[in-house]
């Protein structure tokens, strides 16, 4: 490798984060209240940080305004991603049953225009047990089922891309916790404002970083042992000895470009932090490029 690149004092390392293909799709969430949206999604989202556990992705892409919704009501584009197309109808159904519908208020429209579908109505319109109501309007088919509030209104189906990317990544090197905090809470600050892409984990963030198995029998993943600060004197490490924590982000995207995007927001805001404040250093995970086709390079996204 060559040597690492500088901005505003932070080093970027010579290095690349590997993505890989995934299905992806977009929901529309409306409610009376923007609090009520966001419940449903949050819901929604839940417990869907890694398809190594929970079966899929997701998370919320972005608020829409009243304007911005089939309903004239406050709304949230939420995104979800999987390795396949069955387990993302799996997971896209399951959730909307579980989360969407029973919300206070809620109803729930395509996200995406795509020309593959998968059901979102049709997939649970038989909760209604026969009084499901069939609707087509301005070109689109709905179902309208009743609940002990009122109605849920859902459109029958949404898009689904191939083009779907998962597994963009950064890596940030701080001196301590507090600074690792406030350079990710930066780079999720900017990659929120790219349309098309979401970080799964919490907050945007994870501190437990993983590489591929482990001393233990099944294990599919382990601590990356060689990120971690207090392991420094007892592993072969990737860290300095001025670095004493570590936080990663992690991006899904319904393309390769907006996966991209998210990454060079999230490292200019990083740099534009700079290092007395928040990363040292700025890495990236990678497998050597056998995991996926989609390598993002730090030095080709710097601002």
């Amino acid at each position: 490798m060559s040597e690492p690149l500088i901005r505003n004092g932070v080093v970027l390392d010579d290095s690349f984060a590997e993505a890989f293909p995934m299905r992806g799709t977009g929901i529309v969430i409306t409610a009376v209240s923007e609090r009520w949206a966001l419940e449903a999604a949050r819901s929604f989202t839940g417990f869907a940080t890694s398809v190594i556990a929970c079966g899929c992705e997701a998370g919320i892409d972005r608020l829409l305004t009243p304007e911005e919704t089939p309903d004239g009501r406050p709304g949230v584009m939420v995104l979800l991603f999987a390795m396949d197309s069955a387990s993302l109808e799996k997971q896209l159904a399951t959730r909307l049953g579980q989360c969407i519908l029973t919300s206070p208020s809620s109803a729930c429209y395509a996200g995406l225009e795509a020309e593959d579908q998968i059901p979102l109505g049709n997939a649970i319109r038989y909760f209604a047990d026969g009084w499901q109501v069939s609707k087509k309007f301005a070109g689109k088919h709905y179902w309208r089922m009743p609940v002990m509030e009122g109605e849920f209104v859902c459109e029958a189906t949404t898009g689904m891309t191939r083009a779907a990317v998962g597994g963009g990544n950064m890596l940030l090197l701080a001196r301590d916790a507090d600074r690792a905090l406030a350079a990710a809470e930066a780079a999720v600050e900017a990659i929120h404002k790219v349309p098309g892409a979401i970080m799964p984990f919490p907050g945007g963030v994870v501190r437990s970083g993983s590489k591929i198995g482990g001393k233990y029998k099944g294990m599919m993943a382990s601590t990356n042992d060689a990120y971690c600060p207090t392991l420094k004197g007892m592993v072969d490490t990737a860290l300095d000895p001025a670095v004493g924590s570590v936080l990663e982000i992690v991006i899904d995207g319904l393309s390769d470009a907006s996966v991209a995007e998210a990454m060079r927001a999230g490292l200019e805001a990083v740099v534009e932090l700079g290092p007395e404040q928040g990363a040292l250093r700025i890495g990236a995970g990678n497998y050597g490029g056998k995991l996926g086709p989609f390598h993002y390079h730090l030095k080709e996204l710097a601002p």
